[in-house]
């Protein structure tokens, strides 16, 4: 970057209404993980605009743009996640969901809307970069597929590092936080299966309840915490589905 500071935050002010308008757009039309293609759509259009060059329907439909520097210098990315969740919006806003069972509850509509906002500011700014921005829109975060897809295809090829944000609404605005290490929690998929004896409710003691099994597992993962982890380090676990018996 230029030795010279960059007044960022007045150059972003004038973008302000429309990112809002872009994030509430977005939150009117969420897609699931895997099928952000409306949203990608806006994402490369508004980067054409840009006078960029997208890379489409990377690891799924993710989309990538460099942003490359009057002078020479390193490759870092810029990271946002574009999937919305499978949860019905009841918040009555007027920007609501209008798509049934899908709902930015997790707030990537407002990250799509920051890197679109920080993409049009380095593209006004590039004679002063030294080096190549990458800007990565991934799709396909909530289900821990997307980032796994985009790397098996290259996207970091190149990239001496990465940058990403996550929104948090019990900061104030205005405000970032960071730590050395995790700071947030992430998901895996695990599976464990359990295969029980049948039996009628009335005499448990005749079968194996493999309910009683999952549920016992469910509780003993929680030493993990206690037991497997530093008192130092904030950890959690949480399982997020169970499934068991027929009715």
């Amino acid at each position: 970057m230029s030795a010279n500071p960059i007044d960022w935050n007045g150059a972003a002010a004038p973008l302000t209404d429309d990112l809002i308008a872009v994030r509430r757009q977005l939150h009117r039309f969420p897609e699931l993980s895997f099928e952000e293609r409306e949203t990608a759509r806006l994402v490369a259009d508004r980067l054409a605009r840009l006078g960029l060059t997208c890379r489409t329907g990377f690891g799924g439909h993710g989309v990538v743009a460099d942003i490359v520097g009057d002078a020479a210098g390193p490759t870092i990315a810029l990271r946002a996640d574009m999937d919305a969740l499978p949860i019905a919006e009841e918040t009555g806003l007027p920007f609501a969901s209008e798509r049934p069972g899908a709902m930015h509850a997790c707030g990537h509509d407002a990250h799509t809307a920051m890197l679109l906002g920080a993409a049009e500011l380095l593209v006004r700014s590039r004679s002063t970069l030294k080096g190549t921005v990458r800007l990565i829109f991934q799709s396909a975060e909530e289900i821990n597929a997307g980032a796994k897809a985009m790397i098996r295809e290259g996207v970091l090829e190149g990239v001496g590092e990465i940058y990403g944000l996550h929104n948090l609404p019990t900061l104030s605005a205005g405000f970032a936080s960071v730590r050395p290490g995790p700071l947030m929690g992430s998901v895996d998929r695990i599976e464990i299966e359990i295969e029980g004896k049948g039996a009628h409710g009335a005499i448990p003691d005749q079968g194996i309840d493999p309910i009683v099994c999952a549920s016992a597992i469910v509780m003993s993962l929680q030493s993990l915490v206690s037991r497997e982890t530093s008192p130092f380090e904030p950890v959690v676990v949480t399982i997020g589905s169970i499934h068991g018996g027929r009715r």
